[in-house]
């Protein structure tokens, strides 16, 4: 059974720390592991990854083909149901225009002294994009990567994925060709990460690596970070649902199973004021269990890491979910924005009886790559920002540094550092 907490009983605060401090991410020592396929891919390279490919993914690189080529892409997109394929459209448009609209601007200014300066964002040349191919195939993922990082401007996007006997999802694929995916690699695991790090004779270097994976992809990912940008390592997925007397039942339970479905690590929470509706809830998710064909993952998700907390006024609720700090949190509540307001720690709100945290996993628009473990308390969701870098810049005419030249010596001299002193103090004193 999943965890049941109350508010007003003497041990809730210990209880809620525990669950507030539970780590769910894999207690697996892949460290050594990764760092020596990392190694090895900087060593021998292609010869590397074609080994491990075999070893992991059962089929030969140099026999079914290192990258999809165009008429395989082409067959796919052809063979895709059109209803499938008018919602992916519909899915990246609705994601292309909420990124464009998070584009940073350039900015300038001549202060009073006469010194003009201002900032001016880039995208990064070339972007990897790792898309699991394991317990599922998300089409989903390649579009909420790969569109923010074409939107920021990035000109080569590089998409690598795990393919088990060398197959890979058709709905995966038109959503990369729909994306504007530059290139498509049948390589994944910590190998596929290490060798858009450090490129190999086949594969060009990149800037950036975003994408979720497994626990040995985001340890690569982890390990390369300096040599390469990242998005986030992110863990398990999470949802919070703060919810009031009058919502039906069968809802939230389908939404708190909406992320037990994804791993056996994932966690789902219902906080309420409600005895009443939790009762109800739980009774509604061991139907929907009953039903449901990811089962056997979602009840152990739900049975281990799952919980309802009663509150006697959801008043109490914005500090808890600020502790908790989730990845997703519905307020399934009739007027959602004063609760909003109190709500400083989240990766993504969903406002409201009818937005369901899954609406966004899809075609809400905002992205769905968000920050796990409780890191939203310090960064945020995947954006073009993650796509871009910030370029300062100053242009000092004579008069602007004979202004502001002076202060600097001093604070180079007070610093024990004459050559930057002498290199002020050269041009004022002609």
């Amino acid at each position: 059974m999943p965890h049941k907490l109350e508010s007003n009983k003497a041990d809730f605060s210990a209880d809620f720390g525990r669950l507030v401090d539970e780590r769910r991410e894999s207690a697996s020592d892949v460290s050594r592991d990764v760092a020596a396929i990392i190694a090895d891919v900087k060593k021998r390279g292609d010869d590397a990854v074609l080994e491990l490919t075999q070893k992991f993914d059962h089929h030969d690189l140099n026999k079914i083909g290192w990258q999809l080529e165009a008429d395989e892409i082409k067959t796919a997109c052809e063979n895709l149901p059109s209803e499938l394929m008018d919602a992916l459209k519909l899915a990246a448009t609705r994601i292309r225009r909420c990124h464009e609209a998070q584009m940073p601007k350039d900015s300038e200014q001549t202060d009073d002294s006469g010194v003009r300066m201002g900032v001016r964002w880039q995208a990064v040349e070339a972007a990897g994009l790792y898309v699991p191919g394991g317990r599922a195939a998300y089409c989903s993922s390649v579009l909420m990567n790969a569109i923010p990082a074409k939107v920021a401007g990035v000109e080569r996007l590089v998409m690598v994925t795990p393919t088990p006997d060398g197959i890979i999802n058709p709905a995966v694929i038109a959503a990369a060709v729909i994306a504007e995916v530059d290139e498509i690699w049948r390589i994944g695991g910590a190998q596929a990460v290490a060798a858009l790090a450090s490129g190999t004779k086949r594969i060009k270097p990149v800037d950036v690596i975003v994408g979720p994976g497994n626990a040995w992809v985001a340890e690569a990912k982890r390990q390369l970070y300096g040599e390469v940008g990242i998005d986030m390592v992110a863990g398990p997925s999470e949802i919070v649902i703060v919810a009031d007397k009058d919502n039906d039942p069968d809802w939230l339970a389908a939404d708190l199973l909406s992320q037990a479905e994804h791993d056996p690590t994932s966690q789902s929470i219902l906080i309420s004021d409600s005895s009443d509706l939790i009762e109800k809830t739980l009774s509604a998710v061991e139907d929907r269990l009953g039903k449901l064909a990811t089962a056997k993952v979602a009840r152990e998700s739900w049975e281990t890491h799952g919980a309802t907390i009663l509150v006697e006024s959801l008043d109490e609720a914005p500090a808890l979910v600020n502790r908790l700090a989730p990845e997703h949190l519905e307020l399934a509540v009739a007027k959602p924005d004063p609760l909003f307001a109190k709500i400083r720690h989240a990766g993504s709100v969903f406002l409201g009886r009818y937005t369901p945290e899954a609406i966004g996993d899809y075609v809400g628009g905002p992205n769905h790559v968000l920050p796990t473990g409780r890191r939203a308390r310090f960064s945020s969701g995947l954006s073009v920002i993650d796509f871009m870098k910030r370029t300062t810049y100053l242009n000092c005419s004579e008069k602007a540094l004979g202004k502001i030249g002076p202060a600097a010596v001093t604070l180079a001299q007070a610093e024990g550092l004459p050559a930057h002193a002498e290199s002020v103090l050269s041009r004022l004193k002609s």
